[in-house]
């Protein structure tokens, strides 16, 4: 998502014989190194804010009403908040005179949706002030957007998270992704994440909705290894229909649909174009080039299954290294940490 979202997670050691969507599953789901549960629990809210997941849900679903692709930009900054320190709200902090925050680091400059956390932030502070986290905000908004399509909750997040004080754009390079990783970049990157390989597949599929920027993937059109070539795994009819979008190597802000013709929709269609050699960044295409990545992608094609599958990838994403019990603090306002 463009500057880029994609998830990997932790590597599989052993090998498996994968025939079947149980053995599929029992492969790649085992138990990951840490409490799933990150010290998150239902109805954490039930006594000291009852109303916060209503104010959440009301004002995403008011906004998305008018702005179709919100889901996609806050769904990529709950991906991108979780991965640098953990899901601490600490994407949502602004720079200060003396240090650079996450939000103003170069992959993170074309993040959106900042307005619409405030606005919640805002709404929730009359009802409950100093309770729920801009963490917490953040992780149930981006769930409420995507759901926004189907009038119901696509996937649970439990709650608890509290807010980190630490912003620091130094740090997110190296925990975000490149859009020109191959296969085991992504999963070395992602080890200490506590997500395996499952994850990678299913939670990259977040690449159904939103748009990428060409200079993210035009090397694949023009200098794929450097002499002038396009990538040979990159489906032919595509490239052709993605050079008349991105027309040189230097175009920054023409940006591509990352899902062709699906890209406001929520669904399986990103798996399907990905197996017809149509995926748009580098590191999508390297999901094909493991067999049990590309085994997943398969399964994945089917909506029921990629839906079963997501939600519970996004609990597991929604726990990395959480802030709980008197960690951190209750931020009043979302864009800065309290005096």
């Amino acid at each position: 998502m463009g500057p880029y979202v994609s998830l990997a997670s932790k590597h599989q050691t052993r090998s498996y014989d994968i025939h079947s969507p149980k053995a599929l599953k029992s492969c790649c789901t085992q138990a990951v190194s840490y409490d799933p549960g990150g010290g998150l629990r239902k109805q954490f809210y039930k006594k000291s804010c009852p109303q916060a997941k209503d104010i959440v849900r009301s004002v995403t679903w008011s906004h998305v009403s008018s702005n179709p692709i919100l889901p996609a930009k806050l769904l990529r900054m709950h991906f991108h908040d979780c991965f640098v320190r953990g899901c601490d709200g600490s994407i949502l902090l602004n720079s200060t005179a003396n240090s650079t925050a996450e939000k103003d680091a170069i992959p993170n400059l074309s993040l959106a949706g900042f307005d619409v956390i405030e606005a919640i932030k805002s709404d929730i502070e009359k009802a409950c002030p100093g309770v729920v986290s801009c963490a917490d905000i953040l992780a149930l908004a981006a769930r409420d957007s995507v759901s926004f399509q189907f009038q119901k909750p696509m996937w649970e997040v439990l709650t608890g998270r509290r807010d980190g004080n630490v912003s620091l754009a130094s740090d997110v390079f190296s925990n975000i992704p490149s859009p020109f990783f191959n296969f085991s970049s992504l999963l070395q990157n992602f080890n200490s994440k506590g997500l395996n390989v499952h994850d990678l597949v299913v939670l990259s599929g977040g690449h159904t909705i939103g748009v990428g920027h060409c200079n993210l993937f035009s090397n694949r059109l023009y200098n794929f290894t450097g002499k002038g070539d396009q990538d040979p795994s990159l489906n032919s009819t595509y490239a052709a229909f993605l050079k008349t979008k991105c027309q040189s190597l230097s175009d920054t802000t023409t940006t591509v649909e990352m899902d062709p013709g699906s890209s406001l929709n929520f669904d399986s269609h990103y798996f399907v174009i990905l197996n017809q050699h149509k995926g748009l960044f580098q590191s999508d295409a390297a999901l094909l080039t493991n067999k049990i990545a590309s085994n997943i992608a398969g399964e994945l094609v089917d909506s029921r299954v990629f839906f079963t599958e997501f939600a519970e990838s996004m609990k597991r994403l929604g726990a990395i290294q959480v802030l709980t019990g008197t960690e951190g603090e209750i931020r009043n306002k979302c864009s800065v940490v309290n005096s």
